[in-house]
Parts: structure tokens; C-alpha cells; sequence
């Protein structure tokens, strides 16, 4: 699996493809110089429960770990997982 990060204006996208074909993605807008918001997170029916989406929030708090910003989770699934993870809480604005 294969993911990418992609940023347009104010806007920015993780997405997870296999062999070319695009099986999930989480989305954000920045909020600001110093924080994005993420407000979505899709994953592909028949790719659920393969931790997709875990990895697209693992990728998107590197990003803000290496960018010394902050986010905003308004994704219900990305606000779960960091309810659960106290590890990747430094990154929660």
C-alpha cells in the first residue's frame, strides 16, 4: 500500500492506494498557519477493517509532528482514535 499526501490552497488530502487504484483517504482544511482540521476519513467497503484508516491518521500526525502544527480532529473516526491513543495526543491543538 501506497500513500500520498497532496495539498491544494488551504486544503489537503492522505490517500492509500494498492496496484494504482485508490482504496482510502482522510481529509483536512488548515486552520491557520500553525493547524489543519481534519473532517473526513473514507475508506473503500471492501478494504474495511484492514486499518486503513489507523495509517491514514499515523501518516497525518507525522505530517503535523514534522510540520510543528496541530489538528483539529472533526472526523468522527480520527477523534476515536485519538480518544484512544494517548501516544499521538502532542499533536492535538
Amino acid at each position: 500500500m501506497l500513500v500520498k499526501h497532496e495539498e491544494l490552497d488551504n486544503k489537503g488530502a492522505f490517500i492509500a492506494s494498492e496496484d494504482g487504484v485508490k482504496i482510502g483517504e482522510m481529509t483536512y482544511s488548515k486552520a491557520g498557519a500553525d493547524k489543519i482540521i481534519i473532517d473526513h476519513t473514507e475508506v473503500n467497503e471492501n478494504q474495511k477493517g484492514k486499518g486503513i484508516g489507523k495509517i491514514l491518521l499515523s501518516k497525518a500526525v507525522d505530517y503535523a509532528r514534522e510540520n510543528n502544527i496541530k489538528i483539529i480532529p472533526l472526523c468522527p473516526f480520527a477523534k476515536s482514535v485519538f480518544d484512544k491513543d494517548v501516544d499521538i495526543r502532542d499533536v492535538l491543538a
